[in-house]
Protein backbone atom coordinates (compact mmCIF):
# COMPACT_ATOMS: atom_id res chain seq x y z
CA UNK A 1 0.00 0.00 0.00
CA UNK A 2 2.92 2.46 0.72
CA UNK A 3 4.52 1.83 -2.36
CA UNK A 4 1.16 2.33 -4.36
CA UNK A 5 0.83 5.31 -2.45
CA UNK A 6 4.29 6.95 -3.03
CA UNK A 7 4.22 5.82 -6.74
CA UNK A 8 0.61 7.87 -7.13
CA UNK A 9 2.01 11.22 -5.31
CA UNK A 10 5.10 10.79 -7.87
CA UNK A 11 3.02 10.87 -11.03
CA UNK A 12 0.89 13.78 -9.09
CA UNK A 13 4.11 16.17 -9.28
CA UNK A 14 4.82 17.91 -12.35
CA UNK A 15 7.21 16.98 -14.84
CA UNK A 16 9.64 19.81 -14.36
CA UNK A 17 10.14 19.08 -11.01
CA UNK A 18 10.88 15.54 -11.73
CA UNK A 19 13.47 16.63 -14.10
CA UNK A 20 14.70 19.36 -11.59
CA UNK A 21 15.11 16.29 -9.35
CA UNK A 22 16.49 14.11 -11.97
CA UNK A 23 19.21 16.14 -13.15
CA UNK A 24 20.13 16.98 -9.13
CA UNK A 25 20.62 13.43 -8.83
CA UNK A 26 22.71 13.25 -12.22
CA UNK A 27 24.77 15.84 -11.11
CA UNK A 28 25.02 14.87 -7.45
CA UNK A 29 26.39 11.09 -8.74
CA UNK A 30 28.93 13.49 -11.54
CA UNK A 31 30.63 14.76 -8.55
CA UNK A 32 30.94 11.96 -6.57
CA UNK A 33 32.65 10.05 -9.38
CA UNK A 34 34.77 13.00 -9.93
CA UNK A 35 35.75 12.84 -6.36
CA UNK A 36 36.37 9.24 -6.01
CA UNK A 37 38.30 9.65 -9.05
CA UNK A 38 40.61 12.26 -7.85
CA UNK A 39 41.20 10.93 -4.22
CA UNK A 40 42.30 7.31 -6.30
CA UNK A 41 44.80 9.10 -8.41
CA UNK A 42 46.27 11.65 -5.76
CA UNK A 43 46.40 9.34 -3.32
CA UNK A 44 46.24 5.67 -4.05
CA UNK A 45 47.15 5.20 -7.80
CA UNK A 46 50.63 3.69 -7.91
CA UNK A 47 53.49 5.71 -10.07
CA UNK A 48 54.78 3.63 -13.49
CA UNK A 49 58.00 1.98 -13.32
CA UNK A 50 60.58 4.61 -14.84
CA UNK A 51 63.11 2.09 -15.88
CA UNK A 52 61.00 0.52 -18.07
CA UNK A 53 60.87 3.78 -20.48
CA UNK A 54 64.86 3.79 -20.49
CA UNK A 55 67.89 3.86 -18.62
CA UNK A 56 68.20 7.56 -19.06
CA UNK A 57 66.78 10.66 -18.11
CA UNK A 58 67.31 13.90 -20.32
CA UNK A 59 67.02 17.04 -17.94
CA UNK A 60 67.10 20.43 -19.32
CA UNK A 61 67.41 23.22 -16.59
CA UNK A 62 68.93 20.67 -14.18
CA UNK A 63 71.06 22.93 -12.32
CA UNK A 64 67.94 24.54 -10.05
CA UNK A 65 64.93 24.68 -8.67
CA UNK A 66 62.89 21.66 -10.32
CA UNK A 67 64.82 20.21 -13.07
CA UNK A 68 67.85 19.66 -10.44
CA UNK A 69 65.07 18.30 -8.17
CA UNK A 70 63.74 15.83 -10.85
CA UNK A 71 67.46 14.68 -11.59
CA UNK A 72 68.09 13.72 -7.98
CA UNK A 73 64.72 11.79 -7.74
CA UNK A 74 65.47 10.36 -11.03
CA UNK A 75 68.69 9.24 -9.79
CA UNK A 76 67.14 7.66 -6.43
CA UNK A 77 65.39 5.31 -8.72
CA UNK A 78 68.33 4.17 -10.75
CA UNK A 79 68.39 6.09 -13.81
CA UNK A 80 71.48 7.22 -15.26
CA UNK A 81 71.06 10.99 -16.60
CA UNK A 82 71.95 13.53 -18.80
CA UNK A 83 72.40 16.87 -17.06
CA UNK A 84 71.31 20.07 -19.61
CA UNK A 85 72.46 23.78 -18.33
CA UNK A 86 74.11 26.58 -19.25
CA UNK A 87 77.06 27.17 -16.74
CA UNK A 88 79.28 24.05 -16.90
CA UNK A 89 80.15 25.04 -12.92
CA UNK A 90 76.26 24.31 -11.67
CA UNK A 91 76.00 21.40 -13.76
CA UNK A 92 79.73 19.66 -12.61
CA UNK A 93 77.96 20.54 -8.75
CA UNK A 94 74.75 19.03 -9.72
CA UNK A 95 76.63 15.49 -11.26
CA UNK A 96 78.72 15.44 -8.10
CA UNK A 97 75.90 15.56 -5.91
CA UNK A 98 74.28 12.44 -7.96
CA UNK A 99 77.62 10.40 -8.05
CA UNK A 100 77.87 11.31 -4.32
CA UNK A 101 74.52 9.69 -3.57
CA UNK A 102 74.22 7.47 -6.35
CA UNK A 103 77.54 5.69 -7.07
CA UNK A 104 75.74 3.43 -9.17
CA UNK A 105 74.25 5.75 -11.75
CA UNK A 106 76.25 7.38 -14.92
CA UNK A 107 75.70 11.20 -15.21
CA UNK A 108 76.61 13.05 -18.49
CA UNK A 109 75.97 17.01 -19.05
CA UNK A 110 76.03 19.47 -21.80
CA UNK A 111 76.52 22.36 -21.98
CA UNK A 112 73.22 24.54 -23.72
CA UNK A 113 72.56 28.24 -23.57
CA UNK A 114 69.16 28.17 -24.94
CA UNK A 115 69.37 31.67 -25.67
CA UNK A 116 72.31 31.62 -27.33
CA UNK A 117 73.49 29.70 -29.31
CA UNK A 118 70.41 26.82 -29.80
CA UNK A 119 71.53 24.74 -32.70
CA UNK A 120 75.01 24.50 -31.51
CA UNK A 121 73.99 23.29 -28.08
CA UNK A 122 71.29 20.79 -29.81
CA UNK A 123 73.78 19.07 -31.98
CA UNK A 124 76.36 18.84 -28.68
CA UNK A 125 73.30 17.22 -27.24
CA UNK A 126 72.49 14.89 -30.09
CA UNK A 127 75.97 13.28 -30.06
CA UNK A 128 75.49 13.21 -26.46
CA UNK A 129 72.75 10.98 -26.00
CA UNK A 130 73.17 9.21 -29.21
CA UNK A 131 73.41 5.09 -28.70
CA UNK A 132 72.14 5.82 -24.76
CA UNK A 133 68.82 4.55 -24.30
CA UNK A 134 66.99 7.32 -23.21
CA UNK A 135 63.65 6.87 -21.91
CA UNK A 136 62.53 10.03 -20.17
CA UNK A 137 63.04 13.94 -21.50
CA UNK A 138 61.86 16.58 -18.80
CA UNK A 139 61.72 20.04 -20.25
CA UNK A 140 62.13 22.10 -17.17
CA UNK A 141 63.75 25.08 -18.17
CA UNK A 142 62.77 27.68 -19.18
CA UNK A 143 62.47 31.91 -18.08
CA UNK A 144 60.31 34.66 -17.10
CA UNK A 145 60.17 38.09 -16.16
CA UNK A 146 62.60 39.97 -13.36
CA UNK A 147 59.33 40.69 -12.32
CA UNK A 148 55.54 42.03 -13.34
CA UNK A 149 55.47 44.90 -16.19
CA UNK A 150 53.16 46.01 -19.14
CA UNK A 151 53.77 44.37 -22.41
CA UNK A 152 55.37 48.05 -24.13
CA UNK A 153 57.84 47.84 -21.35
CA UNK A 154 59.27 44.68 -22.04
CA UNK A 155 62.85 45.04 -23.53
CA UNK A 156 63.98 43.19 -26.73
CA UNK A 157 66.72 41.30 -25.32
CA UNK A 158 64.09 40.17 -22.34
CA UNK A 159 60.70 39.17 -25.04
CA UNK A 160 63.56 37.07 -27.42
CA UNK A 161 64.81 35.34 -24.24
CA UNK A 162 61.37 34.34 -23.37
CA UNK A 163 60.43 32.78 -27.14
CA UNK A 164 63.88 31.58 -27.58
CA UNK A 165 63.70 29.37 -24.38
CA UNK A 166 60.26 29.05 -23.52
CA UNK A 167 59.34 27.89 -27.16
CA UNK A 168 62.07 27.31 -29.73
CA UNK A 169 64.37 25.82 -27.04
CA UNK A 170 61.63 23.59 -26.06
CA UNK A 171 60.62 22.63 -29.38
CA UNK A 172 64.40 21.64 -30.84
CA UNK A 173 65.11 20.05 -27.28
CA UNK A 174 62.49 17.53 -28.04
CA UNK A 175 62.70 17.02 -31.79
CA UNK A 176 66.88 16.02 -30.77
CA UNK A 177 65.53 13.32 -28.47
CA UNK A 178 61.90 11.85 -29.54
CA UNK A 179 63.62 9.93 -33.06
CA UNK A 180 65.43 7.33 -30.51
CA UNK A 181 62.57 7.31 -28.55
CA UNK A 182 60.49 6.57 -31.24
CA UNK A 183 62.74 3.49 -32.72
CA UNK A 184 62.57 1.82 -29.38
CA UNK A 185 59.17 2.53 -29.85
CA UNK A 186 58.79 3.71 -25.91
CA UNK A 187 59.70 7.23 -23.77
CA UNK A 188 58.15 9.63 -21.68
CA UNK A 189 57.87 13.32 -22.33
CA UNK A 190 57.22 15.66 -19.76
CA UNK A 191 56.98 19.66 -20.49
CA UNK A 192 56.72 22.04 -17.36
CA UNK A 193 53.90 24.12 -17.79
CA UNK A 194 52.65 26.95 -15.65
CA UNK A 195 49.06 27.50 -13.79
CA UNK A 196 49.65 30.87 -15.64
CA UNK A 197 48.48 29.68 -18.78
CA UNK A 198 46.37 27.12 -17.81
CA UNK A 199 44.29 27.35 -14.48
CA UNK A 200 43.91 31.42 -14.37
CA UNK A 201 42.57 33.13 -17.39
CA UNK A 202 45.08 35.58 -17.70
CA UNK A 203 47.76 36.77 -16.10
CA UNK A 204 48.26 40.23 -16.87
CA UNK A 205 51.69 42.03 -16.80
CA UNK A 206 53.38 38.65 -17.60
CA UNK A 207 51.54 38.69 -20.85
CA UNK A 208 54.49 37.09 -23.00
CA UNK A 209 55.49 34.05 -20.24
CA UNK A 210 52.25 33.37 -20.05
CA UNK A 211 51.72 32.61 -23.64
CA UNK A 212 54.71 30.74 -23.94
CA UNK A 213 53.20 28.39 -21.56
CA UNK A 214 50.16 28.28 -23.31
CA UNK A 215 52.28 27.11 -26.25
CA UNK A 216 54.08 24.67 -24.03
CA UNK A 217 50.20 23.04 -23.38
CA UNK A 218 48.63 23.18 -26.58
CA UNK A 219 52.53 21.34 -28.13
CA UNK A 220 52.08 18.90 -25.40
CA UNK A 221 48.35 17.85 -25.90
CA UNK A 222 49.32 17.69 -29.70
CA UNK A 223 51.85 15.65 -29.40
CA UNK A 224 50.45 13.30 -26.47
CA UNK A 225 47.79 12.24 -29.41
CA UNK A 226 50.69 12.15 -32.52
CA UNK A 227 52.26 9.42 -30.22
CA UNK A 228 50.42 8.05 -28.04
CA UNK A 229 49.51 4.84 -30.16
CA UNK A 230 53.74 4.47 -30.87
CA UNK A 231 54.75 3.99 -27.16
CA UNK A 232 55.51 7.58 -26.05
CA UNK A 233 53.95 9.41 -23.29
CA UNK A 234 53.86 12.76 -23.65
CA UNK A 235 52.47 15.33 -20.55
CA UNK A 236 52.16 19.09 -19.57
CA UNK A 237 52.55 18.92 -16.00
CA UNK A 238 51.07 22.41 -14.53
CA UNK A 239 52.60 23.53 -11.19
CA UNK A 240 51.07 26.86 -9.72
CA UNK A 241 53.95 28.54 -7.13
CA UNK A 242 57.21 26.59 -7.06
CA UNK A 243 59.70 27.84 -3.49
CA UNK A 244 62.27 28.47 -6.28
CA UNK A 245 64.62 30.80 -8.00
CA UNK A 246 62.73 31.44 -10.75
CA UNK A 247 59.28 32.15 -8.75
CA UNK A 248 61.09 34.40 -6.25
CA UNK A 249 59.91 32.54 -3.84
CA UNK A 250 62.66 31.22 -0.71
CA UNK A 251 60.46 29.63 1.71
CA UNK A 252 58.31 26.72 1.32
CA UNK A 253 54.56 26.34 2.63
CA UNK A 254 51.68 23.69 2.30
CA UNK A 255 50.42 25.79 -1.00
CA UNK A 256 53.98 26.79 -2.39
CA UNK A 257 56.14 23.24 -1.75
CA UNK A 258 59.52 23.14 -2.39
CA UNK A 259 61.16 22.14 -5.63
CA UNK A 260 62.06 18.72 -4.07
CA UNK A 261 58.57 18.12 -3.09
CA UNK A 262 56.89 18.76 -6.03
CA UNK A 263 59.30 16.54 -8.45
CA UNK A 264 58.76 13.86 -5.53
CA UNK A 265 54.85 14.40 -6.72
CA UNK A 266 55.67 14.90 -10.05
CA UNK A 267 57.47 11.43 -10.78
CA UNK A 268 53.99 9.59 -9.58
CA UNK A 269 51.99 11.33 -12.49
CA UNK A 270 54.79 10.60 -15.46
CA UNK A 271 52.73 8.64 -17.84
CA UNK A 272 49.35 9.12 -17.40
CA UNK A 273 47.13 12.19 -18.10
CA UNK A 274 48.42 14.39 -20.83
CA UNK A 275 48.22 17.74 -18.82
CA UNK A 276 48.28 16.99 -14.66
CA UNK A 277 48.66 18.78 -11.38
CA UNK A 278 50.75 16.49 -9.75
CA UNK A 279 50.42 18.45 -6.33
CA UNK A 280 48.02 17.96 -4.99
CA UNK A 281 46.70 21.15 -2.90
CA UNK A 282 47.34 23.54 -6.25
CA UNK A 283 45.12 20.76 -7.85
CA UNK A 284 42.41 21.75 -5.23
CA UNK A 285 43.30 26.14 -5.99
CA UNK A 286 42.39 24.75 -9.49
CA UNK A 287 39.24 23.55 -8.96
CA UNK A 288 38.56 26.79 -6.63
CA UNK A 289 39.09 29.13 -8.64
CA UNK A 290 37.27 27.69 -11.77
CA UNK A 291 34.16 28.07 -9.67
CA UNK A 292 35.10 32.04 -9.94
CA UNK A 293 33.57 34.23 -12.51
CA UNK A 294 36.83 34.64 -14.70
CA UNK A 295 36.18 38.47 -14.27
CA UNK A 296 36.81 38.47 -10.91
CA UNK A 297 39.94 36.53 -11.55
CA UNK A 298 41.45 38.81 -13.78
CA UNK A 299 41.01 41.87 -11.68
CA UNK A 300 42.53 39.93 -8.39
CA UNK A 301 45.19 39.01 -10.61
CA UNK A 302 46.07 42.19 -11.98
CA UNK A 303 46.37 44.19 -8.92
CA UNK A 304 48.44 41.25 -7.18
CA UNK A 305 51.01 41.87 -9.77
CA UNK A 306 50.69 45.54 -10.30
CA UNK A 307 52.16 45.00 -6.58
CA UNK A 308 54.93 42.99 -7.89
CA UNK A 309 55.82 45.45 -10.31
CA UNK A 310 55.89 48.16 -8.33
CA UNK A 311 58.19 46.62 -5.49
CA UNK A 312 60.51 45.31 -8.59
CA UNK A 313 60.50 49.26 -9.59
CA UNK A 314 61.50 50.21 -6.31
CA UNK A 315 64.46 48.17 -6.16
CA UNK A 316 65.47 48.91 -9.94
CA UNK A 317 65.27 52.42 -8.15
CA UNK A 318 68.17 51.47 -5.64
CA UNK A 319 70.25 49.91 -7.70
CA UNK A 320 70.33 52.75 -9.46
CA UNK A 321 70.82 55.66 -6.68
CA UNK A 322 73.62 53.26 -5.46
Amino acid sequence: MAACSFHQHLQTLPAWLLLLAGAGLFALLRISLLLLRWIFVTFLRPGKSLRHYGSWAVVTGSTDGIGKAFALQFARKGLSLVLVGRSPDKLRDVSDAVRSRNPAVRVETVVVDLAGDLSEGVSRLREVIQGLDVGILVNNAGVSYPYARFFHEVDQELLRNLIQVNVEGVTQITQAVLPGMLERKRGAIVNIGSGSAIVIPSDPLYSVYAATKAYIDQFSRCLYVEYKGKGIDVQCQVPLYVATKMASIRRSSFLVPSADTYALAALRWIGYEPRCTPYWPHSLIWCLLSLLPESIIDQWRLRFCMNIRKRGQLKDGKKKDQ
